[in-house]
């Protein structure tokens, strides 16, 4: 069972993921973006997105914890290099499940081995059906 204080933290530079936040949106599920650049932070806090992790994905020394609860996360793919430091940064700021959303059937093994805890592979990125793995708030 989620922390009703935990955010659920999504990275989504993919339509895909766009998608995704707004369907978490419709459900009233709390919620954090992640990113490393200002135009999809831009983009996040357009969408309504409160609470967004600007990250500097080259410095590990930077990889600080967020002021806020970080439960479930989702990171859809758009650079391998990228998801896996989002992965290992991540598993340092929550127990809860990290899933990974990606059209590519190579990485699986590696993004496990990061401490992914489910990679999901979709051609289309859809992953809809997470939704109802997500904790409900209310």
């Amino acid at each position: 069972m989620t922390d009703q204080n935990e955010y659920v933290l999504v990275c989504a530079p993919t339509k895909a993921g766009e998608h995704f936040i707004k369907l978490l949106k419709f459900r009233g599920i709390k919620m954090a973006g992640l990113t490393n650049n200002l135009a999809e932070k831009a983009l996040l806090e357009e969408m309504g997105i409160e609470r967004v992790i600007l990250v500097d994905t080259r410095h590990q020394n930077t990889w600080f914890r967020p002021s806020f609860p970080v439960g479930r996360v989702y990171l859809f793919e758009s650079s391998f290099t990228l998801c896996c430091r989002y992965i290992q940064m991540c598993r340092t700021w929550t127990t809860q499940p990290i899933f990974v959303i990606t059209s590519s059937i190579n990485p699986r093994l590696v993004y496990k081995r990061l401490g992914a805890s489910y990679v999901i592979y979709s051609h289309s990125g859809d992953a809809d059906f997470l939704v109802d793995k997500s904790p409900h708030q209310g």
